[in-house]
């Protein structure tokens, strides 16, 4: 990484902290607290690491308001409310420097059809498709080899990655990021089985993905069989997940790498599932749902509820019920003595 900044400017990105001792470097990388050296920049956003800020070489470190301790000789530290959010803000500065977006404008060996509009002030690289009746809002960039399909929505200040495919008729929202090989509106699954042939059910509807969303590479969300497979505004979808034909996802909500959500669903507004979740058809998650990593979860949910297991059940009962099975062995061995010492006694 090629950047530089002084504590004053590191101020300025951050907004509001308490600035604590001195020091003469400029920041030119970040580094975790155990491997920091003179002129990087580290924070404590976990407070199991906090043993290791005395013990670090960074030159700045970003820490919460509440940590105990003084800044060594040539080192500042930089009280705040929240760390790890002044990181990201930090982070988001860095990314504009390293990888900025180029010149607006078309580049000459994309395809964009006749009828398709794409704002003065969008970018269009290399390679990239706008089909028919496409609409490319203002200052969204859309890097290599990305296929818009007919009649697709794109709104302003988006960032969609290479090989990104948008289908037809979808409905893209502002400021929504896709990265490499997400796949929106490609057709939902469905058939239907008549004497042990399968016979594929058109999928007629869209996807609209609202704003302020992110998509991670190589996910899938299918198209509705009608109507449309909605993706509320804030929500942050990880990697690899598939979300399947007429899901309703409400605001905010995060979606860990290989989730699968099956057709139907609704998730309310800040559901969260993580990874490798599994969630069956025509389910409602009510509002603020947690699904731990790797549950499968078969049957609708009531507010705030938090998940585990296959089936997923409460968490709470299913960390219990790990503790008991491993116990199991031993209670088989007490019954089969029990057995034992009844029939001696008979």
């Amino acid at each position: 990484m090629r950047f530089s900044f002084s504590i004053e400017k590191l101020v300025d990105i951050i907004g509001s902290a308490e600035v604590e001792g001195s020091t003469n470097q400029e920041i030119t990388d970040i580094a975790s607290l155990s491997n920091a050296k003179a002129g990087d920049l580290s924070f404590l956003g976990n407070k199991k690491y906090t043993r290791e800020v005395p013990e670090s070489a960074a030159s700045v470190i970003l820490l919460p308001n509440t940590y105990e301790g003084s800044p060594s000789e040539n080192q500042v530290f930089l009280r705040l409310e929240n760390p790890s959010l002044a990181l990201a803000k930090l982070c988001e500065e860095i990314e504009k420097l390293l990888m900025p977006k180029p010149a607006t404008g078309i580049h000459a060996s994309a395809t964009v059809s006749d009828s398709a509009t794409v704002d003065p002030t969008a970018t269009i690289g290399p390679g990239c498709v706008i089909s028919d009746g496409a609409k490319i809002g203002a200052g969204t960039h859309l890097e290599a080899t990305v296929f818009i399909g007919h009649n697709v929505t794109i709104g302003n200040d988006c960032w969609i990655k290479p090989h990104v495919t948008v289908g037809d008729y979808c409905e893209i929202g502002n400021r929504v990021r896709l990265h490499a090989g997400a796949v929106i509106g490609s057709d939902g699954f469905g058939y239907e089985t008549v004497n042990g042939v399968h016979h594929k059910v058109p999928q007629i509807g869209n996807v609209v993905v609202e704003d302020d969303v992110e998509i991670g590479a190589n996910s899938t969300i299918d198209r509705a069989r009608f109507s449309s497979t909605r993706i509320g505004a804030g929500t942050k979808i990880d990697n690899l997940v598939q979300i399947a034909h007429n899901v309703e996802t409400g605001k905010g909500c995060i979606i860990v790498a290989q989730t699968g959500i099956s057709g139907s669903t609704v998730l309310e507004d800040y559901v969260v599932t993580a990874g490798q979740a599994g969630i069956a058809g025509h389910l409602k998650l009510a509002k603020g749902t947690v699904i731990a990593a790797k549950s499968g979860l078969h049957s609708s949910t009531s507010p705030g509820q938090v998940l585990f297991g296959i089936p997923a059940i409460d968490a709470n009962l299913a960390h219990r019920t790990d503790v008991l099975k491993k116990r199991l062995p031993d209670l088989f061995k007490r019954v089969a003595k029990l057995e034992d010492d009844l029939k001696t006694a008979e």
